[in-house]
């Protein structure tokens, strides 16, 4: 599963990290680790219709393990629930439990198969964090 794209987020920083940064702020402040996850999505570009999509990464917080998710972005200031986001088409998830397919409630694999996250985390044990 490895990093799911390129250079597909711009704007002023990569959306992985603001993703990162926001997981692990909440995470400090106390959020529960099942009420975080981070959200692959295929992201409509150019308005409704256009066919053009791209491959983002938004954090998905759960009020409760059933409900729907809020969905926290960095291209846009607003938090919406994700069924107010049809612009966004979850692929797959991932936090600490393991890594969740589509709207799945429980992890289908382990969390270290997304190497982007698992770097993150040995620089950040490297580091001495441990999260």
């Amino acid at each position: 599963m490895g990093n799911a794209h390129g250079d597909d987020c711009r704007g002023a920083g990569d959306c992985e990290d603001f993703v990162f940064a926001k997981y692990f702020t909440l995470r400090e402040l106390g959020i529960a680790e099942d009420r975080l996850r981070m959200t692959y999505v295929r992201a409509t570009v150019g308005g409704a219709g256009s066919g053009v999509s791209q491959a983002h990464m938004v954090l998905s917080y759960y009020p409760s393990p059933d409900a729907v998710p809020l969905v926290l972005d960095n291209l846009i200031s607003e938090i919406r629930p994700a069924t107010g986001r049809p612009d966004l088409a979850p692929v797959f998830s991932f936090n600490m439990q393991g890594v969740f397919v589509g709207g799945a409630s429980q992890a289908s694999s382990p969390v270290d198969r997304v190497s982007r996250w698992r770097e993150l985390l040995l620089r950040m044990r490297s580091e001495g964090y441990t999260p």
